[in-house]
C-alpha cells in the first residue's frame, strides 16, 4: 500500500460515515421536532439500518489497515492529516470495541426512549421511562469496560465528551466551585430579593417571540441563511456541516425571558459550528472541539453577553416595541435585575447563572452513582428530590421538574452534564482574556457584536476539532485553565446586584 492509496481509502470511508451520520441527525432532528407522535417505530427501523452500515464502514478492515498504514507514515502527512488520523483511530477503537448487534441495539434503543421520555415527562411518568434508563446505564457501562477494562468506566465515559477528563479533575473543579458558590448563595438569599414580578401574570403570544427569536439570533450575528430554527420539548442544536446548522427553542407564553436565553445559548453553539475553518470542512476535524468546549461558547453568548447590563440596555427597547402591554412602564434596569435574579429554582435551563453549577452537581453525582451501582435507577427520584433539598434548599413537586427535565440520557448523553459547569467556568476566563484587546462592552452597547465573535473565531472556533480541549484552551488564554476565573466574576457580579458590601 502506498499513503495514496491509503488517503484514497481513508477520505472515503470518512465521506461515507459523514454522510450517514448526516442522515441519522435529520432523522433525529426531525423526531425530536416536528415528527408524528406516533412516527418512532418506524423511524427506529431505519436508524437501526444505516447505524448497521455506519459501523460496517467504521470497522471496515480495509480502512483501519489505511489509518494504521497513514499512522505509521506520519512524515508523509500534513499536520492537519496526522490529526485526524489521530482522532479517527481514537474513535474507532472503541467503535470497534462493541460488538455489532449492541452498537445497533443501542441506536434502536435510544429512537425508543426519546419518545417514550418526551410522553412521560408531560405526563410526569417516571415509572415508564425507569426501565429505558436502566438498559441506557447498563449499556454505557458495558461499552465502557469493552473498550477500556481496566479503567474505571465513568472516567471513560467522560473523556469521550472531554479527552481527558475524569472523575478525579470533576470532584477537584466541584469542590473549588463548592467552596465559593455556596457561601455567596447565602449571602445573596439573606437580602432583600430582586423584583421580577412585572414579568409574571400576562401572556406573551408564540407567535411574536418568535420575531424576537429572529431578532436576536440576527443580533448575536448568527447567518441565518445556514442555521434553521425548530421549536421541541428540550431546546438543542444540532449541527450537520458548516452551512447547515439547526437550533431550537420552547416558547413558554407566561415568561418571554425562558425562550430568550434558550435561544442565545443555542445561537452560541451554533455559532462555534457555522465559523469552523473552511480548511475542516469534510473532515473529521470540523465542528467543536468538545462538549465543555462548546458549552464554553454557548454559555458565554447566553450569559457574559447576554446577561450583561449593556446587552439588557441594547435590547430592552425592542423586548418594548414587541411587547408594549406586557412591559409597560417597565424599566431596562429591572430587566437587568430580573433576568440576574439568583434563586434557587428547579430547572437547569432556567436557572440562574449562581445556583447553575449547583443543578449541574447534582445530575454529576447522580451519574457516578448509576455506574458504580451505589445509586439505583428505582431510587433516582428519591436521590435526585434530596439532592436539590441539599445542594438547593427547595423540594421538588413532581418527576415532571424533577428527575425528567432533561433529555440527556434519553439521547444517550451519559457523562456530557459536567460540560455545562465546565463550560461556563472556560467562558469566564475567556471573557478576561478577551478584554484584554476588545472594548467588550462598548461593541455590545454600539449593537455590533462583531469584535466579540471575531475574536473567539480567532482563537476558538476556526480550529475545530485540530487540539484537544485543554490544549486549545490554553492556546487561547496563554495559561492553564483556572476556575477562579469564574468563581471571581460571580462574586464580583452578585456583590453588585445585591449590595453585600
Amino acid at each position: 500500500m502506498t499513503t495514496q492509496e491509503a488517503k484514497t481509502i481513508f477520505r472515503g470511508h470518512v465521506a461515507q460515515m459523514k454522510a450517514l451520520r448526516h442522515a441519522m441527525g435529520i432523522l433525529s432532528y426531525d423526531g425530536a421536532t416536528t415528527a408524528p407522535v406516533e412516527s418512532a417505530e418506524g423511524r427506529g427501523r431505519t436508524l437501526a439500518y444505516l447505524s448497521g452500515c455506519s459501523y460496517e464502514i467504521q470497522t471496515d478492515p480495509a480502512l483501519e489497515e489505511a489509518a494504521r498504514y497513514l499512522s505509521q507514515h506520519p512524515e508523509e502527512l500534513s499536520e492537519l492529516e496526522r490529526r485526524e488520523i489521530q482522532l479517527f483511530r481514537r474513535g474507532s477503537e472503541y467503535t470497534a470495541s462493541i460488538p455489532r448487534d449492541e452498537f445497533v441495539g443501542y441506536t434502536t434503543l435510544l429512537n425508543k426512549a426519546d419518545a417514550v421520555w418526551h410522553k412521560a415527562k408531560l405526563d410526569s411518568d417516571f415509572a415508564s421511562f425507569a426501565p429505558l434508563i436502566r438498559e441506557i446505564f447498563d449499556a454505557n457501562v458495558r461499552f465502557a469496560k469493552y473498550y477500556k477494562p481496566d479503567q474505571a468506566p465513568y472516567d471513560t465515559q467522560l473523556s469521550r465528551y472531554e479527552q481527558g477528563l475524569t472523575m478525579a479533575r470533576t470532584d477537584a473543579f466541584f469542590g473549588a466551585l463548592k467552596e465559593r458558590i455556596v457561601p455567596l448563595l447565602k449571602r445573596v438569599m439573606a437580602r432583600p430579593q430582586v423584583d421580577d414580578s412585572f414579568l409574571w401574570g400576562k401572556v406573551y403570544p408564540t407567535e411574536v417571540q418568535r420575531k424576537f427569536t429572529d431578532y436576536l439570533l440576527e443580533l448575536i450575528t448568527v447567518d441565518r441563511r445556514r442555521c434553521g430554527v425548530g421549536e421541541t420539548e428540550h431546546p438543542f442544536t444540532t449541527f450537520f456541516n458548516k452551512k447547515d446548522v439547526r437550533v431550537t427553542t420552547h416558547y413558554h407564553e407566561e415568561n418571554p425571558v425562558y425562550s430568550m436565553y434558550s435561544v442565545i445559548h443555542e445561537g452560541g453553539h451554533a455559532l462555534y459550528e457555522l465559523h469552523s475553518g473552511d480548511e475542516l470542512e469534510g473532515t473529521l476535524l470540523s465542528g467543536g472541539a468538545s462538549m465543555s468546549i462548546h458549552e464554553s461558547q454557548s454559555r458565554f453568548m447566553e450569559n457574559y453577553i447576554g446577561r450583561s447590563r449593556a446587552f439588557i440596555e441594547l435590547i430592552f427597547p425592542k423586548m418594548q416595541e414587541l411587547f408594549p402591554e406586557q412591559l409597560a412602564g417597565v424599566t431596562a434596569e429591572q430587566m437587568y435585575l430580573a433576568v440576574n435574579k439568583a434563586q434557587p429554582s428547579l430547572i437547569r435551563t432556567e436557572a440562574d447563572e449562581l445556583t447553575y453549577a449547583l443543578h449541574v452537581l447534582v445530575r454529576y453525582e447522580i451519574e457516578k452513582g448509576l455506574f458504580d451501582g451505589s445509586i439505583a435507577v428505582e431510587e433516582l427520584p428519591g436521590v435526585w428530590n434530596a439532592k436539590y433539598r441539599e445542594y438547593l434548599g427547595i423540594d421538588v413537586p413532581d418527576d415532571r421538574r424533577g428527575v425528567l427535565q432533561d433529555s440527556h440520557w434519553s439521547n444517550g448523553n451519559v457523562g456530557y452534564f459536567p460540560s455545562y459547569a465546565l463550560g461556563s467556568a472556560y467562558g469566564a476566563q475567556l471573557l478576561a482574556k478577551m478584554k484584554q484587546s476588545v472594548d467588550v462592552e462598548g461593541a455590545i452597547r454600539s449593537g455590533d457584536l462583531r469584535p466579540i465573535t471575531g475574536w473567539l473565531e480567532e482563537h476558538i472556533w476556526k480550529y475545530g476539532k485540530r487540539y484537544d480541549p485543554l490544549e486549545l484552551l490554553e492556546k487561547a488564554l496563554g495559561e492553564p485553565f483556572d476556575p477562579r476565573y469564574f468563581t471571581d466574576y460571580l462574586e464580583e457580579k452578585f456583590t453588585k446586584i445585591y449590595g453585600l458590601d
